[in-house]
């Protein structure tokens, strides 16, 4: 019998660490909020030179070490140019949808420490001047703006606010749990980051450890491509890949139940490894579905090309509309980390 999920903490936990910014380059703050949050349980922890936080818990075994990622970088922009008339443009940090950032809240955080507040417009936003124009035009990099909310109609002004070329932008996650469902950007990959540390909270409250000595690694650069290229530890047999499953038509992923990925746009996982999972997600009654991502790369595959020689799986709860306003149900989340859980004690 697995050890109890402890629901309101995966929540609570997962709710804070949305609300920290971290787009990828900028995660300093989410990283040393996990050292925090870990630091009551049994595990080494220690950060790669990158900047990734991994945790080493003592197993049962020390025989086939293992290995669990999940990342906790985000989707976000830069400053590109400051223009004219005060206002901003932007270069986009990983699969970032203009669309879907449209008219959203955001903080410049500037280089001096300072955090200056604004929203992401169409350039030409108003109906009443530019009439269908607003509706028919393809939103780019080119024609949208941050709009700061501050005194600024030039760029003398905009730079005394102390915003520079270079500074990262984070765009609000807007959070919000209803009837079992959790809305918010950024659920990739936070959400399996609080599956992950939701259960180390269960194995230890539980009395227990891993059945193999584990390593947990919360990356800081996937979603660019590189994340958990470095900070795998060599001695590592498996590793398991924690991320959101994407539901869309076509997809067999819902948002109330785990997804075991066996292919994407990488190519299949370990055909072994995956079917351990299958066989322990049916042994532990865990609701799952299989499905198969043609616009998907992990951070097990950023380790596998950077010549790792691991068995990687990967699986996650479900996520709808991935990169966008995303959602999930925590009938999904508690699969998740049970899933994990009967991994670890496997």
């Amino acid at each position: 019998m697995l050890p109890p999920v402890n629901t309101p903490y995966l929540l609570d936990f997962l709710t804070r660490l949305l609300n920290i910014p971290s787009p990828t380059g900028y995660t300093e703050e989410a990283i040393a909020f996990l050292e925090r949050e870990l630091a009551p349980y049994p595990l080494q922890l220690s950060r790669t030179r990158k900047g990734a936080l991994v945790a080493r818990w003592q197993g049962r075994a020390d025989n086939a070490p293992r290995a669990l990622t999940a990342h906790v970088d985000t989707l976000g922009a830069m400053v590109k140019e400051i223009k004219s008339d005060g206002r901003l443009k932007l270069t986009r940090i990983g699969g970032l949808i203009l669309n879907g950032v449209e008219t959203e809240g955001c903080w410049v955080l500037c280089n001096d420490g300072r955090r200056v507040r604004g929203s992401y417009l169409f350039e030409e936003a108003s109906a009443h001047v530019y009439g269908e124009k607003v509706n028919e035009t393809r939103r780019t990099e080119e024609n949208m703006v941050v709009r700061l909310d501050a005194r600024t109609t030039s760029a003398e002004e905009t730079r005394a606010l102390g915003v520079q070329v270079g500074d990262f932008v984070a765009f609000d996650p807007r959070v919000e749990i209803t009837e079992g469902f959790v809305r918010s950007r950024f659920l990739d990959d936070k959400a399996c980051v609080a599956n992950l540390v939701s259960a180390i909270k269960s194995l230890y409250d539980a009395g227990l450890q891993p059945a193999q000595t584990t390593y947990f690694h919360f990356s800081n650069y996937e979603e660019v491509g590189h994340g958990a290229a470095a900070g795998i530890p060599a001695e590592v047999h498996e590793l398991l890949s924690v991320d959101m499953a994407a539901i869309g038509q076509g997809q067999t992923s819902d948002e109330f139940h785990a997804t075991l990925c066996v292919k994407d746009s990488g190519g299949p996982y370990h055909h072994g490894l995956s079917q351990k999972l299958r066989r322990l997600a049916e042994q532990h009654n865990i609701p799952y579905r299989v499905d198969i991502y043609p616009h998907y790369g992990s951070d097990g595959e950023a380790f596998w090309y950077a010549g790792g020689d691991v068995a990687v799986a990967l699986i996650g709860p479900g996520v709808d509309a991935s990169h966008n306003y995303e959602r999930t149900h925590t009938e999904a989340l508690e699969a998740t980390t049970r899933w994990i859980l009967a991994y670890l004690l496997d």
